[in-house]
């Protein structure tokens, strides 16, 4: 008896996990929010899906984590998360018949009932288990498909979802573009995806996505047999495309598209430094926001006739911003040379609050503008050009990201760039070989900072003033979590992470505070899924996956042992 319930224990610990997570979702006013939104018009609205998402994925968890490996058992056990979860809504709806729970919870309304049942009350509440059962043999057919059927599919399925949730943007975008506006009329209605629309994006992404599946790791060797002029030939037309398109990116975006790219661009040069720092040298910086004020702070200094001392253009103030955010960063990396984890990230923690400190004081506020800060600060032109709207903007931050990518490209395959490597596996044996750790720290420190301090100087220029406000602690948070999420080490990891963790949200801003509880989902998600971060480094890639194979060859290899 004991170990037949340890064959349902996965299936039964996710479907309460699940239940309480719809719960939340239901009691928060989640579901009664997103229900007038559609993904598929008439179809599938936004809280069904929203629900179903957590079931499957809870019933996925469910079936992975099934210790018997008969397929029956991994069905079981999803079909029985799901099963429960339909069982938990049931008995939420049940209470809130029964008992009053807007005394506690303002939206435990009738509505939110009627939304569960599926628009008929209890009659239909009773379909819930059926609901719930399907989801978790969803999640059980998907863990059991063949790798390239799963993602398929999975890819498929998100792109649906994401077309339809980001439909108030992209609409416009395609109707604003002629030769798209038909286009837009037939995969969107007025509320959601049409459902020719749906169908249309299904075939092509899970036809885009079996084919790189199936031919992709033969289309790769395939370049790389090629002869060394003809693998250029092909990355060099692969780069310029990709710079024709971002150079035209702004204005086929629109007004507010373009802001987003601006704030993502100023997080990705942000990031560059920081990976720098982080990525590259192993030191955990927590106080880089505060190279970020330096830059924003110098420019307005130097710029702004508001304080009348200098009064100089932004060109001329910008190569001071970065060599004084540079001195800054050595400075900042003498008194901690000999300061390790938790501890540098202390101190480094320290070294931030400090800066937003001083710019914020009395003592300062002659030359710095204190709490007022510093206002009428010029913004960049080029022989008369100015980089003032957003879809300017946008020209300047690309190519000051251009320029960091290079340098960090240069960088990281230079001797410099092995040796912070080295010091970030272990310190004392890249000592040992002969490496100076005190230079090597104090240039990846000045590194990062410079970097910073440029994309502070850009800020500063792009708000015309610089507050205190703006240079809090959780400017660095973010931007660790961008090189963490994007993939320690990697470039195009930072741009990637750039775009999920900045982007994501400024487009997510219809949803008002439910905004950031979707995205903290999102990221614990994704940390499960993918741990080494979406586009790593190919050796923490490989890192990762080693020690994933390591953790599932010990279990079957104990009772060899034994």
């Amino acid at each position: 008896m004991t170990q037949r319930l340890s064959l349902w224990k996965s299936g039964i610990k996710a479907g309460l996990l699940a239940g309480l997570m719809t719960v939340l979702i239901s009691l928060m006013g989640m579901v009664e929010a997103f229900s007038e939104r559609q993904i598929v018009s008439g179809l599938l609205s936004m809280d069904e899906t929203l629900l179903g998402i957590v079931v499957v994925f809870m019933g996925y968890v469910a079936a992975r984590r099934t210790t018997h490996a008969h397929p029956l058992w991994v069905v079981i056990n999803s079909l029985t998360c799901g099963f429960i979860t339909g069982g938990i809504l049931l008995l939420l709806i049940l209470l809130g018949e029964s008992v009053n729970l807007r005394v506690v919870f303002v939206n435990a309304s009738p509505k939110l009932y009627q939304l569960l049942s599926f628009g008929h009350g209890m009659e239909t509440a009773a379909l819930l288990f059926v609901a719930g059962s399907l989801c978790g043999l969803f999640a059980g057919a998907l863990y059991m498909m063949p790798r390239s059927a799963r993602k398929m599919l999975t890819v498929s399925l998100v792109s649906i979802v994401g077309a339809g949730i980001l439909q108030d943007l992209i609409r416009p975008t395609m109707a604003a573009w002629e030769p798209l506006a038909g286009l837009a009329e037939w995969v969107f209605s007025a509320n959601g995806l049409t459902e020719q629309g749906a169908a249309a994006l299904f075939i092509i992404i899970s036809s885009v996505t079996l084919f790189w599946s199936l031919r992709g790791e033969a289309i790769q060797k395939g370049f790389k047999k090629l002869p060394d002029k003809g693998q250029r030939a092909v990355r060099l037309t692969g780069i310029l495309a990709l710079v024709f398109i971002l150079l035209v990116l702004p204005q086929i975006l629109g007004l507010f598209l373009s802001e987003v790219l601006t704030i993502v661009g100023l997080y990705v040069l942000l990031g560059l430094g920081l990976n720098i720092v982080v990525g590259y040298a192993g030191l955990l910086d927590l106080g880089y926001v505060a190279f970020f004020a330096i830059g924003a702070y110098t420019t307005g200094v130097l710029t702004s006739p508001e304080l009348g001392f200098f009064n100089l253009s932004f060109w001329s103030a910008l190569p001071f911003a970065v060599i004084l955010g540079i001195i800054s960063g050595v400075l900042l990396g003498i008194p901690v040379l000999k300061m390790r984890g938790d501890y540098l990230a202390i101190a480094t923690l320290g070294f931030g609050e400090i800066i937003r400190i001083l710019v914020l004081s009395d003592f300062l506020r002659p030359w710095l503008g204190g709490a007022q800060g510093i206002g009428k600060i010029p913004k960049a032109s080029v022989a008369g050009y100015e980089f003032g709207m957003p879809q300017e903007l946008y020209y300047l931050i690309l190519a000051g990201c251009f320029l960091v990518i290079f340098i960090s490209l240069r960088l990281r395959d230079s001797r410099m760039g092995r040796a912070w490597k080295a010091m970030r596996e272990d310190e004392d044996v890249a000592q040992a070989m002969g490496i100076n750790l005190v230079a090597t720290k104090l240039l990846a420190f000045g590194t990062g900072a410079g970097f910073s301090a440029l994309s502070g100087a850009i800020f500063a220029s792009k708000l015309t003033s610089v507050y205190p406000h703006s240079f809090n602690v959780m400017i660095s948070i973010n931007i660790i979590c961008v090189i963490i999420v994007g993939g320690m080490g990697s470039i195009p990891g930072v741009i990637v992470g750039a775009a999920a963790l900045v982007g994501l949200p400024e487009l997510l801003r219809e949803f008002a505070e439910y905004r950031l509880l979707v995205y903290g989902l999102a990221l614990v998600v994704m940390m499960l899924v993918k741990p080494e971060g979406l586009w790593p480094e190919a050796v923490r890639r490989r890192e990762f996956h080693e020690e994933i194979d390591e953790d599932e060859a010990a279990p079957s290899a104990a009772p060899a042992s034994g």
